[in-house]
């Protein structure tokens, strides 16, 4: 998927729970999560990872 300025609001307007809730449970192989898309999907999860208490939302999104 390319990279474009929709694509990367899209991303911006996720909270932390829900963009690790769709990086957790999507299908192996995903579009949103190859080429650039995919690395800026892990950045934007990295910079807010420092702002939540990620444990604690990891744990409220459990596994399937």
């Amino acid at each position: 998927m390319d990279l474009t300025d929709e694509v990367k609001e899209k991303i911006d307007s996720l909270s932390y729970a829900q963009l690790l809730s769709r990086w957790r449970f999507s299908p192996s192989g995903d579009p949103w999560f190859q080429g650039e898309t995919g690395e800026y999907w892990g950045k934007r999860m990295a910079e807010l990872r420092d702002t939540v208490d990620h444990v604690s939302i990891s744990k409220q999104i459990g596994w399937r």
